[in-house]
């Protein structure tokens, strides 16, 4: 059943639903690691090279704040050197339609938005 929005409030303090699932997965990089964590453990420089254009500095912190939400795991292997590994939790894993949802639209719409954004520069 569908609200209106003016009808939506959630708890945690959060005005509206879409606020808390902004607030766990907003941001230009967080959406992009869960994607790239959908297919499983991932190590640390691997995801550096799946997403070229995040600083190491940017990676380390949205990792962190996905660990602290419990929706991605990190394991630490004590050998030498030491080996890092990140999964999505079960927690986690229920972003998986959202992300997948994600992708469909920039696969459909992407030549818009470019479209759109050479129209505008065009424009100035």
């Amino acid at each position: 059943m569908k609200k209106h929005a003016a009808d939506c409030t959630a708890p945690g303090g959060y005005s509206c639903p879409v606020e808390a699932t902004i607030d766990i997965i907003g941001g230009k990089w967080k959406s992009v690691i869960l994607f790239h964590l959908i297919d499983g453990k991932k190590r640390f420089n691997e995801l550096r090279r799946l997403i070229p254009g995040v600083t190491q500095r940017m990676l380390t912190l949205q990792l962190r704040e996905l660990e602290r939400d419990g929706i991605v795991h990190r394991e630490i292997y004590k050998q030498v050197p030491p080996k890092v590994e990140y999964c999505l939790t079960e927690f986690g894993k229920t972003l998986i339609p959202i992300i997948n949802q994600m992708m469909n639209w920039g696969m459909s719409h992407a030549g818009k938005i470019d479209e759109a954004r050479r129209k505008s520069a065009a424009a100035e």
